[in-house]
């Protein structure tokens, strides 16, 4: 039935999309490819804005209450000026996720033909900590330093990844994974919503930008950035945990 399903959603999006790329009636929604006026496109307007009105050189650990405040210029853009493509990709994600576990969830944890050996168990239990924690603070960091949610999130799956290749017994809590997949896509989007409210706009940064390159700093950009660190690390884990489960016998 899962397969099912899962057959009929992939038939359904491949029809919207098709249709919607190669078709020559009224009502597409997307353009033909090549010919989009990027002047009618609401970004451009973003691309070219300069909300604070100061463009003087950004000094680290001094320049107050810039613009975006980020210190990772990168950040500014992908938690900023197009945050609303971010949250997109996180869906993306979501999206694979969900079609993933409705083709390969089971109830019961997957046996390797070969058990883990002594050497390879004890290492995962002295790096996972260190990985664990790497990947958290790249995520706090994501305004300041080259990282942010994506790798952060990565980062912390890449470590169940090796408790699972470690240990044949080991299966994660998937039901608490998902709360918090969907605690933090929540929060996403209630942060979104606040800032239109507050702002006129979906994900206005609302909160003071500070100094550049303090840890507090840049608004709602770092706490946007947990988020998604959270989302994409619980998405990643559920994945891994999907992948290595089987139906019960």
């Amino acid at each position: 039935m899962k397969k099912v399903i899962a057959a009929l959603i992939v038939l359904v999006l491949g029809i919207f999309i098709f249709t919607n790329l190669y078709s020559t009636g009224e009502g597409k929604l997307f353009p033909k490819f090549g010919e989009v006026n990027l002047t009618e496109r609401v970004s451009n307007s973003f691309v070219n804005k300069n909300v604070s009105e100061n463009s003087g050189e950004i000094k680290f650990k001094k320049t107050k209450d810039a613009e975006s405040g980020s210190a990772n210029m990168v950040t500014s853009i992908v938690v900023n000026y197009r945050s609303f493509d971010t949250l997109g990709e996180v869906t993306v994600l979501f999206v694979s996720a969900l079609g993933i576990g409705l083709l390969l969830s089971g109830n019961t944890r997957m046996k390797f033909k070969t058990p883990p050996n002594f050497i390879l168990k004890t290492a995962v239990r002295i790096i996972s900590g260190i990985i664990l924690i790497t990947g958290v603070y790249i995520f706090i960091h994501g305004h300041l330093t080259p990282g942010g949610g994506f790798p952060g999130g990565s980062m912390i799956a890449s470590a169940v990844l090796l408790f699972y290749i470690s240990d044949d017994e080991f299966k994660t809590k998937v039901k608490s994974f998902k709360v918090l997949e969907g605690t933090a896509g929540s929060l996403y989007l209630i942060f979104g919503l606040l800032g239109l409210s507050l702002g006129g706009y979906f994900l206005y940064n609302f909160l003071p930008t500070g100094t550049v390159g303090e840890l507090f700093s840049a608004g709602i950009v770092p706490i946007i950035y947990i988020f998604v660190g959270l989302k994409v690390g619980s998405e990643l884990s559920n994945l891994i945990s999907d992948f290595l489960s089987e139906e019960g016998k």
